[in-house]
């Protein structure tokens, strides 16, 4: 992608945390044409950066072992909420470290980071999802008034090499956005074990309950990627009237059933990120 040409090893892009999603993101931009010497990793476990063929100038186990005069052209905080407080009151101490900063820490609010790095910092928040290591995932984005549209449009850049992205107008809807897209996949996987025992439950093998769930999973996601039909009419689709699949339906859209199961879940996650955010 073109826009990643706007890191160098003058101007590099600082990733900061590179655990499990930040690793994903790391190897998505190098697959999409991003020098390995136009980007710095700060992490303790430098030793996972490793995998990428990284020079040993771009890993770096704490802030404070960053060049002096280093001027990245984006920071992205890849580190986990609890961690944020901690990593905020290092950088606030490197003063001359100005740059636009994205961040995929649930329920860290852009006052949080503005508080800590100082009002005239661009802060974009984003959430993006676990599907993002294959290049499948979703990015929702949030940015302030402060924030200019080449920022803007330069966040997206790094973000759209794991996946499509969208925009919100509102920060307070991230929450909901974790509770649907950032953890969504955890419910799906969740699904596929429910499925699967409920299989051994009726007499399957567990290997074939197993393959039959996660197959089944995998070419649903697939159909409803590839299908221009909305999920109700792919449902629909399905069930004939009367038939197994209506009768199972009659249990998942039952008044206490699987929408309003989805609606507490979804309700859980988007109250913990307000909770992360105070």
């Amino acid at each position: 992608m073109d826009g990643l040409k706007e890191f160098s090893s003058a101007t590099p892009l600082l990733l900061v945390g590179c655990g499990k999603m930040g690793s994903a993101l790391l190897e998505g931009w190098l697959r999409a044409g991003l020098s390995q010497d136009a980007v710095i990793v700060v992490d303790p476990a430098t030793r996972q950066t490793t995998n990428f063929d990284l020079p040993r100038s771009a890993m770096v186990r704490e802030i404070a072992g960053l060049p002096d005069h280093l001027s990245p052209r984006m920071v992205l905080l890849a580190v986990k909420p609890q961690m944020m407080p901690d990593v905020l009151e290092d950088f606030a101490e490197r003063e001359h470290l100005s740059a636009p900063v994205l961040t995929i820490a649930a329920g860290t609010r852009i006052r949080t980071i503005r508080d800590s790095l100082g009002d005239d910092v661009p802060v974009i928040r984003s959430m993006p999802n676990t599907p993002s290591a294959i290049g499948k995932g979703i990015t929702a984005f949030y940015a302030g008034p402060e924030v200019s549209i080449e920022d803007a449009m330069l966040a997206q850049t790094l973000m759209e090499t794991s996946g499509q992205t969208v925009w919100i107008e509102d920060e307070d809807l991230m929450d909901a956005v974790t509770g649907v897209s950032g953890s969504g996949p955890a419910y799906v996987f969740y699904m596929v074990e429910a499925l699967r025992d409920a299989g051994i439950a009726q007499g399957l093998p567990p290997d074939v309950a197993a393959i039959l769930a996660r197959q089944m999973v995998v070419g649903a996601g697939a159909l409803l990627a590839e299908s221009t039909d909305t999920p109700e009419t792919l449902r629909q689709n399905v069930t004939s009237p009367g038939g197994t699949t209506q009768a199972a339906l009659d249990v998942l859209m039952a008044e206490d059933g699987l929408a309003e199961l989805m609606k507490k879940a979804v309700a859980a996650a988007t109250e913990r990120g307000k909770q992360l955010s105070k």
